[in-house]
C-alpha cells in the first residue's frame, strides 16, 4: 500500500478524462478476466505557465510526472479537475495575474467541488507560507520549485504501480540564505535524470527543446527574488546533460536551449576533474571564484556542437543559452560561441542600467565599462551577432541624470531587443529595506520613453536585413492579424502574400512564423508541412519587433548565416 506523505492532500475523485494512455491495453485471457479490477479513471490536469524558460521546463517535468501516473490533460482550465499554476515573482505583472484569477478559480470549484488548485513557481517561497493561503485563497497545495518533483505523490495519485522514481520522490531539504530558509535544491539533478530514465519529461515541443544545466542563483541583485525562491546554484553533471542533448539529438530535434537562472556560471559548484585540466581560468568580475579544472559552459557548447549528424554536420543545427551574467562572459565562451558551428548567433545579456551608481545599487557588481567591454570582444568575435538585453527604470533613487545615462547607453550599444519593466517592489529582497522613491508616473513616463527610444532603434537593426536570404525555422502557422500587429506592417497587405513552396501561386498557403539563427521572429506564408522545418526566406519588410519575407528558391543551406555588420 502506498502511504500519503504527511501534508498532501486526499487522493483526487475519479473523473472522466477523454484521454487514456496512448498504449493500448493488453489483450486478457478470458478465464482471469472477471477477476481484474475495473479501469480506474484518473484527473484531467492543465497547466499554466508564466515567467521564464526555467518555468516552461520544470512545467514539462510536472506534466510529465502526471502522464506518467495516468492522468489526461484537460484543454482548458474550464475542463480541468487539478490546475497546476506554474507563477513566477520576478516582475510584479505575472504575480497580479494569478491574484487577479481567484475569483475566476473559486467559481470553478463551486461549480465543480472536486476540483484541485496547486501553486508553484518562484511565487512560491518557504519564508512566505504562512501568508499564500491569504494571498492565494483558491489554492489548496503551494510547492516551491523545488518541490515540484513531489507533485504527484503530494495529491496521492501515484500507486504501487507508479514508476519507481515517482513513488520514492526526495524530500526537498532547505538551507539559508541571508538568515532565511530557502530551497537546498541539491536533489533536482538527480530528479531530472530519474525523470529522464523513466520517460517523465513531456516536452512541450517537437521543434525545441529546453535542457536546464544550472539550478539556483548566488548572484547579488538587491532587487530579484529567485535567490530566496530557488536557492543556491546547482550544477547538473556534464556528463548528464551531454547524455541528455544526445538524446534530444537522436529524437530530430532542431533546436536545443541550455537554460539556468545564469547558465553561464555553469559549473563552478562541480569538483575539479583531471580531464577538466585543461580549464585554467578564474571569474573576472562580481565576486572572485577559482574555476580551474571544473566544467564550464564554453565545454558544454563544444560537446554538444560535437555531436554529429548526417554529413557530420552538428545532430542538433541550432544551439542556444540563457540567461547569461555579465560576470561569467568569460574568453573561453565566447571563442566557443565563434568557435562552434551549432552555437546561434544571438546573446541575451542583461546591463539594467546605463549607471554606475544604480548598477551598484542593484546589487549587479560591474560597471558599464566592463559590460562595454565584453560586448564589444562578443562582437569582435561573431560578427554581427544579435543582442538583446534586460533593462529595469525607476529602481531605486533613480534620478533623471541616471535615467538619461541608461537611454545613452542604448543610442550607443544598439541592442537588437531591450525586455524593459518599471521597477517594483518585490516581498522578501533586500531592496526592500530601500526607498522606493521614485513615482509611478514618473517610472510610466521613463519607460514609455526607453520603450520609445528602443522601438526605433530595434527597426533601424531589422532594416539593415532588408533584401537578404535568411534561414527559418519554421515554428508555427500563426493567424494573419497577429502577424500584422507583432510586426507593425499593413493587415494582409496583397503586395506581401507569398506562394506556397509546393504548388501555385497562393494554393494551400497558410501564414507562418520562425525565428532565424539571431533570433528574429520572421513572418512568411508557405504549406503547413513546413513547420518544424529550416527554410530561405528573403526579407522583404522590415518592422521594430519582426520581418517579413517570402520563400527563396532552393532549400536552405544549413549553418552560420552571415550578418549585416553593425
Amino acid at each position: 500500500m502506498t502511504m500519503r506523505p504527511e501534508g498532501a492532500l486526499a487522493p483526487l475523485p475519479a473523473r472522466r478524462v477523454e484521454m487514456r494512455r496512448r498504449a493500448a491495453a493488453p489483450a486478457v485471457d478470458p478465464a482471469v478476466a472477471e477477476f481484474r479490477p475495473g479501469a480506474h479513471e484518473m484527473p484531467g490536469f492543465f497547466v499554466w505557465t508564466l515567467g521564464c524558460q526555467m518555468n516552461l521546463s520544470d512545467s514539462e517535468e510536472m506534466a510529465g510526472q502526471l502522464l506518467a501516473v495516468g492522468c489526461g490533460r484537460a484543454p482548458s482550465m474550464e475542463l480541468a479537475d487539478l490546475i497546476v499554476i506554474n507563477t513566477c515573482a520576478v516582475r510584479e505583472h505575472a504575480e497580479a495575474k494569478v491574484i487577479g484569477r481567484q475569483g475566476q478559480l473559486a467559481e470553478l470549484k463551486r461549480a465543480k467541488p472536486g476540483l484541485r488548485v496547486v501553486l508553484t513557481g518562484c511565487g512560491v517561497r518557504e519564508s512566505e507560507r504562512t501568508s499564500l493561503a491569504r494571498r492565494f485563497p483558491a489554492v489548496d497545495m503551494f510547492l516551491r520549485p523545488d518541490e515540484e518533483p513531489e507533485l504527484a505523490l503530494r495529491l496521492g495519485l501515484v500507486s504501487a504501480q507508479a514508476p519507481v522514481g515517482l513513488q520514492t520522490a526526495a524530500t526537498a531539504a532547505t538551507t539559508v540564505v541571508s538568515g532565511r530558509p530557502v530551497s537546498a535544491a541539491d536533489h533536482l539533478a538527480p530528479n531530472r535524470a530519474t525523470a529522464l530514465a523513466e520517460g517523465r519529461v513531456a516536452r512541450s515541443s517537437t521543434i525545441s527543446a529546453w535542457l536546464p544545466i544550472v539550478y539556483g542563483c548566488d548572484k547579488t541583485c538587491t532587487y530579484c527574488i529567485v535567490p530566496f525562491s530557488r536557492g543556491p546554484e546547482r550544477s547538473r553533471p556534464f556528463d548528464d546533460i551531454v547524455a541528455e542533448a544526445r538524446a534530444i539529438a537522436a529524437a530530430g530535434f532542431a533546436e536545443l536551449t541550455l537554460l539556468g537562472q545564469n547558465v553561464n556560471s555553469y559549473g563552478h559548484d562541480l569538483l575539479a576533474k583531471e580531464r577538466f585540466g585543461h580549464i585554467y581560468t578564474e571569474r573576472a568580475s562580481g565576486r572572485k571564484l577559482d574555476l580551474r579544472g571544473r566544467p564550464d559552459l564554453a565545454e558544454l557548447l563544444r560537446s554538444i556542437d560535437s555531436i554529429a549528424g548526417p554529413e557530420g554536420r552538428p545532430a542538433i543545427p541550432r544551439l542556444r543559452f540563457i540567461t547569461s551574467h555579465p560576470w561569467d562572459l568569460s574568453d573561453r565562451l565566447i571563442d566557443a560561441m565563434a568557435e562552434c558551428p551549432s552555437v546561434c548567433e544571438h546573446l541575451h545579456l542583461p546591463i539594467q542600467s546605463g549607471d554606475d551608481v544604480l548598477l551598484q545599487r542593484m546589487g549587479r557588481q560591474y560597471t558599464v565599462d566592463h559590460y562595454r567591454e565584453r560586448l564589444a570582444r562578443i562582437r569582435e568575435a561573431v560578427p554581427g551577432i544579435a543582442v538583446s538585453t534586460d533593462v529595469i527604470v525607476g529602481f531605486c533613487g533613480e534620478t533623471e541624470t541616471q535615467f538619461d545615462a541608461t537611454l545613452a547607453v542604448l543610442e550607443e550599444l544598439r541592442f537588437d531587443t531591450v525586455f524593459a519593466a518599471a521597477y517594483s517592489p518585490r516581498p522578501g529582497t533586500p531592496a526592500l529595506r530601500m526607498a522606493d522613491d521614485v513615482p509611478a508616473a514618473v517610472k510610466r513616463r521613463r519607460l514609455n520613453a526607453l520603450l520609445a527610444r528602443q522601438e526605433a532603434i530595434g527597426l533601424e537593426r531589422n532594416r539593415e536585413w532588408l533584401g537578404r536570404d535568411v534561414e527559418v525555422l519554421v515554428e508555427r502557422i500563426t493567424p494573419r492579424k497577429r502577424q500584422a500587429a507583432d510586426e507593425d506592417a499593413p493587415p494582409d497587405d496583397a503586395s506581401l502574400r507569398v506562394p506556397s513552396l509546393y504548388g501555385a501561386a497562393g494554393e494551400g498557403s497558410v501564414a507562418l512564423a520562425g525565428r532565424t539563427r539571431h533570433n528574429k521572429l520572421v513572418h512568411l506564408s508557405g504549406d503547413p508541412v513546413l513547420v518544424g522545418r529550416a527554410v530561405t526566406v528573403r526579407i522583404e519588410f522590415a518592422g521594430p519587433f519582426a520581418l517579413r519575407g517570402r520563400i527563396a528558391p532552393g532549400r536552405a543551406v544549413p549553418g552560420r548565416v552571415a550578418a549585416p555588420t553593425s
